[in-house]
């Protein structure tokens, strides 16, 4: 097996690594488009996993292709060398061989005509893969199975074809919600900024879990665990640029939950936890997802049944987050947003009204501002971003 490193555009470095003074001269090389790929769920309308262009300059977006024939490439991770694009089949059934698992699907991105092609395949080795992500060097995919509460990582190949998996690790326990936390639902896997570990959040055990990762070897190792409040049901993670800070947010409690990472000994110490909802709000729904602005000055949330992002603004010597604003999403269920990597826009994407609404970021406040763009596309799950090539 070929395998090899990819170092990411320093374009697309620099803006988490340094300060807002620098940002601006760096965004003053970036690009003026960005492709915009949407993951979705094909019970209903949609065909596949979309291909959008947006532009920098308005926000506006414009569709460009669909890859059809995969079932529920619900969430997507791009390839540092912006080649290859993957995605979960969140399904239960792959292979028909009778056991519960899903697919991981690997893309052939061609960026002069914003079009994917289908690889390969791969068994996810649980069922309904959910969250997927490449590691930094482009060597690994890693990806969180919900309904088999487990992880897995596939190496990935000089075409950017999948090989079967060579990490597994199945996760066991339970927490204290009967309807939710009988068994372990992993539903996220986050590579930290020195891709040294793997952190992958569970709902049904309450747990946060990291693991040693061997990008040239495929493999996951268990490493540390890191409990949150019973009941909160972590559900997506993100760390700071820094590295020395990382947020989970917790689905069933409505809450967002601050650490420190000790990226030495790849250990989380909880700081602060917080609820994603404004004072006086009935607690209803639940949260998705949860980013960190490129600068590192914000954390973003998304409100299920709220239909809200909530913002906060992080303390950068301590990690600690105070409570700015929540913005609807001028739609209903947002299950992920997407923050551009300059860090301009915010796409909401919401799942139970077929639209991706985009706001625009106030750079000093953290603050969303809707600017009037929007695009119908059914079941919306994932947005990610890779830069035009000019």
């Amino acid at each position: 097996m070929i395998r090899f490193r990819f170092t990411l555009p320093a374009w697309l470095i620099v803006p988490v690594l340094l300060a807002s003074s620098v940002l601006q001269s760096v965004a003053d090389a970036a690009p003026s488009k960005l492709w915009v790929f949407v993951g979705t769920y094909t019970s209903g309308k949609s065909e596949g996993l979309y291909v959008l262009q947006m532009d920098l300059a308005t926000g506006k977006l414009e569709r460009k292709s669909v890859a059809k024939g995969v079932v529920n490439p619900s969430f997507v991770a791009i390839h540092p060398s912006g080649k290859f694009v993957y995605s979960v089949g969140e399904i239960s059934d792959f292979g028909g061989a009778g056991k519960k698992v899903g697919a991981i699907n690997a893309f052939a991105f061609d960026g002069s005509t914003g079009t994917l092609k289908l690889l390969n395949q791969q068994s996810s080795g649980g069922a309904g893969p959910c969250h997927v992500v490449v590691d930094r060097t482009g060597q690994v995919a890693l990806a969180a199975n919900y309904g088999g509460g487990s992880v897995c990582a596939l190496p990935i190949k000089e075409d950017g074809s999948l090989s079967e998996a060579t990490g597994f690790v199945q996760h066991t326990g339970s927490s204290v919600n009967p309807g939710r936390q009988k068994e372990p639902h992993a539903h996220s896997i986050n590579v930290d900024p020195a891709n040294r570990f793997a952190v992958a959040a569970d709902l049904g055990i309450d747990q946060v879990l990291v693991y040693a990762l061997d990008p040239a070897g495929g493999t996951l190792k268990s490493h540390s665990a890191t409990k949150v409040a019973p009941g909160a049901g972590p559900r997506h993670f993100a760390f700071h640029p820094s590295g020395k800070f990382a947020y989970v947010i917790n689905e069933l409690a409505l809450t967002v939950t601050a650490f420190r990472f000790d990226a030495e000994k790849g250990t989380l110490t909880e700081i602060q936890m917080l609820s994603t909802l404004p004072d006086g709000a009935s607690h209803q729904g639940s949260t998705a997802e949860v980013q960190v602005h490129p600068s590192g000055k914000f954390l973003y949330g998304s409100n299920r049944g709220h239909d809200s992002i909530v913002v906060y603004a992080i303390d950068q010597s301590t990690g600690r987050l105070t409570y700015v604003e929540n913005e609807s999403t001028q739609g209903s269920t947002p299950r992920n947003f997407g923050l551009d990597p300059t860090g301009a826009f915010l796409l909401a994407a919401n799942q139970a009204s077929d639209s991706i609404v985009v706001f625009r970021i106030d750079p000093q406040t953290g603050a969303l501002t809707a600017t009037g763009e929007k695009i119908e596309i059914p079941i919306p799950v994932c947005v990610k971003f890779l830069p035009v090539a000019e």
